[in-house]
């Protein structure tokens, strides 16, 4: 498993695997579950990869894979009122390059990490379990969209463990988020130690080290956390249903270019 991210081939892949695929410029990844056949089961808003309600879909639309015209005649499109969707291998890499993420990493690793959405501390469950809770979730939804607290990765890590982030009632984060929130929240935590040295450098590996120690932190695995729980996927569309679960879907705006 390299620094960065575990690439694979597709011979290697087995149902119940947790792939993803990054986007241009590195951007954001796609996330999903390969549940066999060539079909990745995963979790959009409305059909789109990502998006926030904001103008910062500008960004992430241009970022992410064009949409063609043509439906994919192996694809399902998503159900009314729920963005989860089975595609096609190829669809869903939609010409990127496929890698695994891994779980039950080192601590070591996991911090040497350079950046999150790529490996959990949490321990997967067997494989048929996963699979079940994907394609469950496929016919049941999985709450509405959110890129910061109820994305595509947090559906995959759910299908893999099992484990929710609940915090008043709000499915939490993945790694991927954790890391765009914070980079820039170690910097400003970083700030009081400029007292402690001078040196740029100095203040940069400060930073860091907030950094890895808030990625440690957030991460469903690390131990530190006491709003995770498991939750079967019965019971997770249960609350959802009955609004014990919720999750606020940023407003629509306009897609870029319309």
């Amino acid at each position: 498993m390299g620094l960065l991210s575990n690439r694979v081939d597709r011979a290697s892949l087995k149902p119940g695997d947790h792939i993803y695929s990054w986007r241009a410029a590195y951007v954001y990844a796609h996330h999903g579950i390969y549940v066999g056949d060539d079909k990745v089961i995963h979790f959009t808003r409305r059909g789109r990869e990502v998006g926030t309600g904001t103008v910062l879909d500008i960004l992430l639309v241009s970022s992410g894979p064009s949409q063609t015209l043509v439906p994919c005649e192996t694809c399902t499109p998503p159900e009314e009122g729920h963005g989860v969707v089975s595609s096609c291998l190829n669809c869903f890499l939609a010409g990127g390059i496929l890698y695994r993420f891994e779980y039950s990493v080192n601590k070591a690793l996991f911090i040497a990490k350079a950046r999150g959405g790529t490996c959990s501390l949490a321990d997967s469950d067997p494989s048929d379990v996963v699979v079940h809770r994907a394609n469950y979730l496929l016919e049941n939804g999985f709450g509405c969209y959110n890129v910061f607290k109820n994305n595509c990765e947090d559906f995959a890590i759910y299908c893999k463990t099992g484990l929710l982030v609940l915090d008043e009632g709000a499915i939490g984060q993945g790694g991927q988020a954790v890391s765009i929130v914070g980079g820039p929240l170690a910097a400003i935590l970083s700030t009081p130690l400029r007292f402690l040295t001078t040196n740029i450098y100095g203040m940069a590996a400060s930073a860091l080290v907030v950094y890895c120690a808030s990625r440690y932190a957030a991460d469903i695995g690390s131990g530190m956390r006491r709003d995770v729980v498991k939750v079967s996927a019965e019971e997770l569309t249960r609350r959802l249903a009955n609004g014990l679960l919720q999750v606020i879907e940023p407003p629509n705006l306009p897609a870029p270019g319309s």
